[in-house]
């Protein structure tokens, strides 16, 4: 009786059009290619244990049911949403009775990474001995996620967000399937695909949704924007998109590519990033990207971000705004960040060094009879208020730490330099 309940229930267009074949799965070409890994290993009609690691809606359920037909195994899928150890148990238990008759089992485990490290774990001799092909699925970096013993004996497959030709292809698969053209002008088919951003099952839910309207008049792009719901942006503040995006910002402004930089803030905003995290990062970007080549550059960024925060958002996002596009635009110099890095290293190396006595204090009368202050040259009773005299560790050669680039403001300091090192050579 379910069965007949069930069989009133209209599917889902997208599970409709669940590819049950390798050749109508779409936009995944780079692994399922002829000479591609994950290819090659189909056409020999094998499997073993791998991750799909890839973005919502790219097919990584599709491809793990038609890796199980592929191959001719049985397919065991679990939600690590949904299941525990006993599932796990069972699912074991079922293919080890397979196992004895000579038949696979291909375990699907959605989610994988919210499976905690003793979940994880318990793979691992299932997995070694053969009992299962373990195929994983997560939207995560397995890198961060994932028991290094685990992704040992697996392989990591990456899947991509469907590019623009394959979801052209699933509407063209849809309209067929429904027997009806979409109600869409062409510039609205076109801000569809970009609405998608890559997922496939997203596509399909608002295709259906547009199946549902009348077949004319055809809608514009704005009317699609409201007949449909946006997809929201994939952005999670703890996870791997959160730094992507801060580092394309950070790249972006240290290429000075100002507009590559804004679409990047941009991204982060509208996925609901702080603004108080994007503000450290760019006054970290006034120092170790910019520094002496601009000293303004850190105080910009400071009265941006104090800006931000006595305006709050949306007001106060122009002030991020105005930042960016101050210090893409700002010349560009790391001397400072290598030179505190050199020296640092120098240091570690001379630890145990104390500084010449002459440039101690000698606040009491021993220190004196030690020999503290003796000799120090009062710098200011020069000509140019440049002694020459040698401030590094008696016995330790000199060091040249920083070395500042022919940009902005640090052309300046490069003609100070040349100055003062040709005094203190006089002086030798």
């Amino acid at each position: 009786m379910s069965n007949l309940f069930e069989s009133l229930i209209a599917r889902p267009l997208a599970e409709k059009m669940r590819p049950t074949r390798l050749e109508l799965l779409v936009g995944q070409e780079h692994l399922l290619a002829h000479d591609a890994p994950l290819g090659r290993m189909l056409r020999e009609r094998r499997a073993s244990s791998m991750i799909l690691w890839g973005p919502p809606g790219s097919g990584k359920t599709t491809l793990a049911k038609i890796i199980a037909e592929h191959v001719n195994m049985n397919f065991e899928p679990l939600s690590a949403v949904f299941s525990g150890v006993s599932d796990l148990r069972k699912v074991f238990d079922k293919a080890l009775e397979r196992k004895k008759v000579g038949e696979e089992t291909l375990l699907f485990v959605d989610e994988i990474h919210r499976f905690n490290r003793a979940q994880q774990d318990s793979f691992l001799p299932f997995v070694e001995d053969g009992t299962v092909v373990l195929v994983g699925a997560t939207t995560e970096n397995p890198s961060f996620e994932l028991n290094s013993a685990l992704l040992s004996r697996c392989k990591v497959f990456i899947l991509q967000k469907i590019a623009k030709a394959g979801l052209e292809n699933l509407v063209k698969r849809a309209e067929k399937l429904e027997g009806k053209e979409l109600p869409l002008e062409q510039r609205a088919r076109d801000a569809l695909l970009s609405m998608a951003d890559g997922d496939g099952r997203f596509l399909l839910n608002m295709i259906e949704e547009l199946f549902h309207l009348p077949s004319s008049p055809k809608l514009t792009t704005e009317e699609l924007s409201k007949a449909v719901q946006k997809k929201i942006p994939i952005y999670d503040k703890n996870k791997d998109e959160h730094y992507n995006l801060i580092s394309a910002l950070h790249k972006s402004l240290r290429g000075s590519d100002v507009d590559a930089a804004l679409y990047w803030l941009a991204r982060m905003l509208i996925g609901g990033e702080d603004p108080n995290y994007i503000s450290r990062r760019l006054l970290r970007f006034a120092s170790e990207d910019i520094g002496m080549a601009d000293p303004n550059a850190v105080t910009h960024a400071i009265s941006c971000w104090d800006g931000y925060k006595r305006i709050g958002s949306p007001e106060g996002d122009l002030f991020l705004a105005q930042s960016v596009i101050y210090l893409a635009t700002a010349p560009k110099s790391n001397a400072a960040y290598k030179a505190l890095s050199n020296a640092v290293s120098i240091a570690k190396q001379n630890a145990g060094l104390a500084p010449p006595k002459h440039i101690l204090n000698a606040p009491t009368e021993l220190m004196k009879n030690l020999g503290y202050g003796k000799n120090y040259s009062y710098d200011h009773n020069f000509a140019n208020s440049f002694s020459g005299q040698n401030y590094f560790p008696e016995g330790m050669e000199r060091f040249c730490f920083y070395k500042p680039k022919e940009t902005g403001f640090e052309r300046e300091i490069i003609k100070r330099l040349q100055y003062w090192e040709k005094l203190r050579q006089d002086k030798e």
